[in-house]
């Protein structure tokens, strides 16, 4: 994964922090050299301005690659799934089939490190890269698709916090899709758009149930029951199933679409106690002046490559298939298949200095306005190089001080600053001949901003 884009403006020029590592062979792609593949990629990102964006086959290629990020790469899964760290639930009074399904998950559990390893877990972050494919939209019922030969290339980085926390983005072939969750509301928005394209209560995003969150995971499947045995990947595997129900079903449907019913599976190893495959399936109908719509949609995801990061057994690398029907008197029958490939590059846990802010919802969702898409990437990109320049002038850092109040001479000098330890409570005052406040520029002086060039 590329990380680090080349100054194409200067040679000595410090390199630019890339926001969403891409993998190195869409970036080799671009061209020849470095040089040309940088410059290439600042050509592409000045296109993408409204006018260039509304010509028909510039915007026939983003709506597409809008369709694959929503429904393959970012997809939610309508379910609140129990928080907190407790992966526990009493057998009594169960059914045979609900008390074998809570035996299966407690397998799991211990499969994936143990009740102390996952509770151990406050955050995370994942790096990862995604390889995508369609078919074009098939008329009638013939089950033989197939899918379109270029691949769609991309990276994404998953931000989570303990319990509802959570944000994803994704880019894909130059199209970025933003969607997260901040404990309150849950949001999915293209940097193609202007307004987003869902909006609801927290539900989990389905990424995590593909064997990177395993304490989720685990949780969820608590309420489902074991319904048999089936073979995957000559693995021998028990199948759990969780339906959704009326109420939930009722919550998650708006004034022009009703969730007839979504129903998940969970294919466990009898073997090593791992998920193998993740499946879910969701049929909505769609209201329209001609009559009912109907969509279909079947996910079904594959894990492996299960390694141990901090104790933890995570899934890095799987592929997933989704299929679309769409049928109605007011529609002829169409299938679509589309497919994604991924492999998890990073993961890292208890992440230090990942705070509440990063979760915030776009602006338009906001009581006050917040003229940005993503929470401050710009901070997040000067910090490693400022912090390299700093470590190559043998600067000495006093981590977790607070500044409170700035030292001013009579003539309006600021001669240092008050500072609170935050370790021990402590107060220091230190003297300097320059001060500098390093609050992210002119934006976060007075209002909440960014000059990322995803967001300009």
């Amino acid at each position: 994964m590329r990380k680090l884009c080349p100054n194409v403006d200067r040679d000595d020029g410090l390199e630019t922090v890339l926001e969403i590592p891409i993998p190195e062979e869409l970036f080799s792609g671009m061209g020849n050299n470095v040089a040309l593949r940088c410059q290439n990629m600042m050509t592409w990102m000045k296109a993408q301005t409204a006018d260039k964006l509304s010509q028909p086959l510039i915007a026939a290629r983003i709506n597409e690659l809008r369709f694959l990020l929503y429904l393959v790469g970012s997809p939610l899964i309508p379910l609140q799934v129990q928080v907190g760290h407790s992966v526990h639930k009493p057998v009594k009074d169960s059914s045979i089939q609900a008390s074998t399904a809570k035996y299966i998950v407690q397998q799991y559990i211990a499969a994936t490190g143990g009740p102390a390893a996952l509770n151990a877990v406050n955050s995370m972050c994942v790096i990862g890269q995604v390889k995508m494919t369609a078919s074009e939209f098939h008329q009638g019922d013939d089950s033989n698709v197939n899918l379109k030969s270029n691949d769609e290339m991309g990276g994404f980085i998953l931000w989570q916090k303990d319990p509802d926390l959570w944000c994803l983005e994704l880019v894909v072939s130059g199209c970025k899709v933003i969607c997260g969750s901040n404990g309150r509301l849950s949001w999915r928005h293209s940097s193609n758009q202007q307004t987003p394209s869902s909006t609801g209560t927290p539900r989990p995003l389905r990424r995590f149930l593909q064997g990177l969150d395993p304490r989720s995971t685990a949780n969820m499947f608590l309420d489902a029951t074991c319904i048999g045995e089936k073979i995957i990947n000559g693995e021998d595997c028990f199948i759990l199933k969780l339906e959704t129900s009326p109420a939930v079903r009722e919550a998650q449907s708006g004034p022009e679409f009703e969730i007839i019913h979504h129903t998940i599976w969970g294919y466990f190893s009898q073997r090593s106690g791992l998920l193998i495959q993740f499946e879910d399936s969701r049929l909505l109908s769609m209201r329209t002046k001609e009559g009912d719509v109907f969509w279909e949609t079947s996910a079904e995801s594959v894990m492996d490559d299960y390694r141990y990061v901090d104790d933890v057994n995570i899934a890095h690398g799987g592929k997933t298939t989704v299929t679309v029907f769409r049928y109605g008197e007011a529609s002829a029958n169409h299938r679509r298949q589309m497919t994604e490939k991924w492999r998890i590059e990073e993961v890292d846990f208890n992440i230090w200095g990942l705070s509440v802010d990063h979760f915030r919802p776009p602006a338009f969702l906001l009581t006050v306005g917040r003229p940005i898409v993503v929470p401050d990437r710009t901070g997040h990109a000067l910090l490693p190089t400022l912090y390299g320049q700093a470590m190559k002038h043998n600067t000495h850092f006093f981590v977790e001080y607070l500044a409170l109040d700035l030292l001013m001479a009579s003539d309006g000098i600021c001669q240092g600053v008050i500072a609170l330890n935050m370790e021990d409570g402590t107060l220091h005052r230190f003297r300097s001949a320059q001060t500098i406040l390093a609050t992210g520029g002119y934006g976060r002086a007075y209002f909440s901003a960014t000059s990322a060039h995803t967001c300009t």
